[in-house]
C-alpha cells in the first residue's frame, strides 16, 4: 500500500455530496484511500460536518465530518447541528457564514473542519504531504450569482493546511484521464460528470498508449444544475405539498395561500438549520392555527423542532436512487412523530425534472460547439457520478450518441484517480483552471 510520503500526488475531489482521495503511486497509477473505523463507508467520506456543544471543545464547541457527522447527528439530533452540501455556497456572495451555536463559520471554517476530520479517519494516510495536491473544482460553480473568485479564494484559504503545490482542475478532466487509462487506441472523448451541485463536461483527445502527453482537453462546459437539483424536485413535488405548500389560511374573511418562503427556507441547508428558533416556530403555529389544513403545518413544525432534515433527505435521496432501477418507487419517512408515505413514478420524476435535462443538454452542446466537433465525431462518452445512473440521463446520452458509444464506471471514484495522475504530469499547470 502506498504511503502518503512516498507519493508525488494526492487526488482530492471535494465533491458537493461526497469528498473522495486518490494517492499517485508513482508508477502511472493511483490507490484510493480508504477511511477508517466503525462508521467508515471505505473510500467515500461524505462530504457533511456536525457541530455540538462541548465545554473542552475549542470555543466550546466539538465537530466531526464524513459517515462519523451522520453518526453523531442521528445519535443527538435536538444536541447538535447537522450541515450537509456546503461546497454549494462556496461560489455565492450572499453566503457570508452559518452561525452555529451563536458562534460564526465561514466556508473556509468549515472547509478546514472538515479536512482536519477527513485526514484524521485515513488510518494515516494522509499525515504526511505529498509533493503536490491537486484538487477537482467544477466548470461552473453552483449558488446564486456565483463568482468564481470568490470561490477561489476560498478553496485557497480552505486548503492552505496542506502547505505544498496547490492546482485546481475542472472536475471532468480528472475523469477522462482516469477514462484513458481503460483504453488502448486514440480517441476523442466526452465527459459528462454529474455531481451534487453541478453537471460538467469536457471534451478531450485521447493520445496513444506512451505518447508523453496522452490527454489533450479541447473544450468544457458546465450548469448548476445535478443530483441536488433533482433531488429538491421530490421534495417540491412530493414532499412539500404534505408539509402545506399549496395551502390556504384564513385571515379575517379571506383565503389566503400561505407564503412560499417557509417552503424555501426549508429546501435549504444553510436556513433550514435555522429554522428552529422561537420565532420562526412561533410564526409556523399561528400560521397552523389560521390554516385551513393545519395538520399539514403541524408535521412541518415537528420536523423542524426535532431536527429531522437530514433523515427526511435522506429518504428523499432513496426514493430517488429506487427510480433508476425501478419504474416506480415508495417515499417513506418517520421521524420526530411525524409519518409520510406517497409512491413516485419514474414518469412523474422524468417530468419534474424534465427542464433540468433540457439545460443540462444545452450545457453539453456548449462543449461540442466550442471544439467544432460534431456528435457524429465523438468516439466515445464517458459518464460518471451518481446522478449518470438516472435512466432519462442515459436515454439523453443514447439518443445523441448511441448506447454503444456509452462507457460507465467507478461513478463516485474516478475524478479522484485521474487527479492523482494528472499530479504526476511534468507539468500540472497545463491542466490547471
Amino acid at each position: 500500500m502506498t504511503s502518503l510520503s512516498a507519493a508525488p500526488a494526492l487526488g482530492l475531489d471535494f465533491g458537493t455530496t461526497n469528498t473522495v482521495a486518490a494517492l499517485a503511486d508513482g508508477r502511472g497509477g493511483s490507490d484510493l484511500v480508504s477511511f477508517v473505523g466503525k462508521e467508515a463507508t471505505g473510500p467515500v467520506f461524505r462530504s457533511a460536518l456536525c457541530f455540538w456543544e462541548e465545554e473542552r471543545a475549542w470555543q466550546g464547541i466539538a465537530h466531526e465530518a464524513g459517515p462519523w457527522a451522520i453518526a453523531e447527528y442521528l445519535q443527538s439530533p435536538l444536541d447538535s447541528r447537522f450541515v450537509q452540501s456546503f461546497k454549494s455556497v462556496a461560489a455565492s456572495p450572499l453566503f457570508e457564514r452559518a452561525m452555529i451555536w451563536g458562534k460564526p463559520f465561514r466556508f473556509e471554517d468549515m472547509g478546514r473542519l472538515f479536512l482536519q476530520r477527513l485526514v484524521a479517519h485515513a488510518g494515516g494516510r494522509l499525515d504526511a504531504p505529498p509533493r503536490r495536491v491537486v484538487i477537482g473544482r467544477p466548470v461552473e460553480y453552483a449558488g446564486a450569482r456565483a463568482d468564481p473568485e470568490l470561490a477561489r479564494q476560498r478553496y485557497d484559504m480552505m486548503f492552505d493546511r496542506f502547505g505544498v503545490e496547490i492546482y485546481y482542475v475542472h472536475e471532468p478532466l480528472g475523469a477522462a484521464h482516469s477514462y484513458a487509462s481503460r483504453l488502448t487506441e486514440p480517441a476523442t472523448i466526452l465527459v459528462a460528470d454529474f455531481g451534487g451541485g453541478t453537471t460538467d463536461f469536457s471534451i478531450v483527445r485521447i493520445m496513444a498508449p506512451g505518447t508523453p502527453r496522452r490527454c489533450v482537453p479541447l473544450a468544457s462546459s458546465g450548469v448548476a444544475i445535478a443530483g441536488d437539483r433533482f433531488d429538491q424536485r421530490i421534495m417540491d413535488k412530493l414532499v412539500l405539498p404534505l408539509l402545506g405548500k399549496g395551502g390556504h389560511y384564513r385571515s379575517f374573511d379571506k383565503i389566503l395561500e400561505i407564503p412560499g418562503g417557509y417552503f424555501s427556507d426549508f429546501g435549504d441547508w444553510s436556513r433550514l438549520a435555522m429554522m428552529r428558533n422561537r420565532r420562526t416556530i412561533d410564526e409556523l403555529r399561528r400560521l397552523q392555527r389560521d390554516a385551513v389544513e393545519p395538520e399539514s403545518i403541524g408535521r412541518m413544525i415537528a420536523l423542524i423542532e426535532h431536527e429531522q432534515g437530514f433523515p427526511l433527505y435522506d429518504a428523499v435521496g432513496r426514493a430517488k436512487r429506487a427510480l433508476s432501477a425501478d419504474d416506480e418507487a415508495e417515499f417513506r419517512f418517520e421521524g420526530g412523530g411525524v409519518e409520510i408515505a406517497a409512491t413516485v413514478h419514474r414518469r412523474d420524476f422524468e417530468g419534474w425534472i424534465a427542464d433540468d435535462l433540457a439545460r443540462i443538454e444545452k450545457a453539453m452542446d456548449g462543449a461540442l460547439a466550442k471544439t467544432g466537433i460534431a456528435a457524429r465525431d465523438i468516439d466515445r462518452v464517458f459518464l460518471t457520478g451518481g446522478s449518470s445512473l438516472i435512466p432519462a440521463i442515459r436515454a439523453l446520452f443514447e439518443t445523441r450518441f448511441g448506447s454503444d458509444r456509452i462507457a460507465v464506471g467507478g461513478e463516485l471514484t474516478s475524478i479522484a484517480h485521474g487527479l492523482a495522475l494528472i499530479g504526476e504530469e511534468p507539468d500540472v499547470a497545463e491542466w490547471a483552471a
